[in-house]
């Protein structure tokens, strides 16, 4: 059973001051509603019903744009005037896999030493739920002078990024001055990421019994040769091609002491700058006794701007077809195309972002401005705007994709305050 959670809006005002509308027990609740409700990779849509309910509460127009069965964006927004910043988060999470290696329940927040564990508490429920309840509080303390807050939460972006993508084409992106995305990051303040790729690379051969196997065609074969030579061309890629639009140091130096002995800082930042190709996925075969029909091999591919989406598309049809020429049969399926997300950080977004946060969380020398190597719904909805539009990553939890994934009660709840004052002091600013 789901459950809503039933809110009064307290307009208490003591010296001067306005309440907030929702305890903190009220904002763990909503976000325990949330991670209740199971979206792994699916059934965005009961999310998005919830927080159009929770908005309607408050007056807060929201509409739904359906993407496919069960899943379907929510837009919300407050204000009418310029400029507009985006607010945006996703409602799917990955699968949560084998649910006797938690410890908890994982689709039930449990709080347990001061952290609320369960299946996209990081990644990014919390995030998301911080931004809503930030637009709820925004609006009803009546502190927001001028300039639109547009929420966006949106399907699919562990996968194919479909919501995202469904918004940049439907217009929803266009008047956006400015872009807040609440993927887990902190204590990092995110303005540029890399790009990614996903290629499915399949073989079709003809099965024989393994004692005669001229009689076949072995499907392995060709896709080896081709995995050999596009990994012989990226590490030809690596010595040739230098990653520098994206400036990685402040990321190594906090994780200078989890590198293996064996990388330096200097190799490590050269490597994480650098275009990143991965052959992660290999299946082929049924049975040892039989020549293999079919088989296929997967690459995730994170690109930079000195060796863009495009040239990588051009290496691996070059190798398809000579490999097909040479009497195989090669096909690929490119699942994932996300461009590299580059600003320069140089604008007042990031730099007011980075000022109130080292007001409002006490770990404040913990705190870096750079670029990530993960990627975000910013790919799709920063399509077309420069290098100078202001985009700022930054929000809570912890362990991301992990078992027991959990996000620190007082991060999140803090996160809330963050949101709120800096969404208005962004917009009021702008506006003076």
């Amino acid at each position: 059973m789901r459950y809503i959670v039933k809110l009064k809006v307290l307009q208490i005002k003591k010296g001067g001051i306005t309440m907030s509308v929702l305890s903190n027990e009220e904002r763990v609740k909503i976000l325990s509603d949330i991670v209740s409700i199971k979206t792994v990779n699916s059934n965005e849509l009961e999310v998005a019903h919830y927080f159009k309910r929770l908005f309607s509460q408050y007056g807060i127009r929201s509409h739904i744009d359906t993407v496919t069965d069960g899943r379907a964006n929510l837009i919300a927004t407050v204000g009418s005037s310029q400029p507009v910043i985006g607010i945006s988060g996703h409602m799917d999470v990955v699968s949560e896999g084998n649910h006797d290696d938690w410890t908890y329940d994982p689709f039930t927040l449990t709080e347990n030493q001061g952290y609320l564990y369960g299946r996209g508490a990081a990644d990014m429920k919390s995030g998301l739920a911080a931004l809503a309840i930030a637009l709820i509080e925004i609006k009803e303390s009546g502190k927001l002078t001028q300039g639109t807050i547009k929420f966006m939460a949106t399907v699919g972006e562990e996968m194919e990024q479909s919501g995202s993508q469904q918004l940049f084409e439907k217009g929803y992106a266009d008047d956006l001055d400015a872009l807040l995305i609440a993927e887990p990051s902190f204590p990092s303040l995110v303005y540029a990421h890399k790009g990614s790729m996903d290629f499915r690379i399949k073989s079709k051969g003809r099965a024989s019994h393994s004692s005669i196997p001229f009689l076949g065609q072995n499907a392995i074969k060709p896709l080896l040769e081709f995995i050999q030579n596009i990994n012989q061309e990226y590490e030809k890629i690596m010595q040739t091609v230098k990653g520098e639009s994206l400036d990685f140091s402040n990321m190594i130096n906090k994780l200078e002491n989890q590198l293996p002995s064996h990388i330096t800082k200097e190799k490590a930042q050269e490597l994480i700058q650098g275009l990143v190709m991965t052959n992660s996925i290999v299946q082929g075969g049924t049975q040892v006794n039989s020549v293999p029909d079919f088989a296929t091999a997967e690459f995730n591919v994170r690109t930079i701007p000195e060796y863009n989406n495009n040239k990588v598309k051009a290496l691996f049809n070059e190798y398809i077809e000579q490999a097909n020429h040479n009497g195989a049969s090669l096909t690929q399926e490119l699942y994932l195309d996300l461009e590299p997300v580059v600003t320069t950080g140089q604008n007042r977004l990031v730099e007011l972002g980075f000022d109130i946060a080292k007001s409002h969380f006490s770990n404040e020398r913990d705190l870096i401005i750079t670029p990530t190597v993960a990627v975000t719904d910013a790919s799709n909805l920063l399509k077309g705007k420069d290098e100078n539009f202001p985009f700022l990553m930054f929000g809570p939890g912890n362990g991301p994709h992990q078992i027991n994934e959990c996000v620190e009660k007082a991060n999140y709840l803090e996160f809330v305050e963050y949101y709120i004052e800096f969404i208005t002091s962004y917009l009021n600013e702008e506006n003076e």
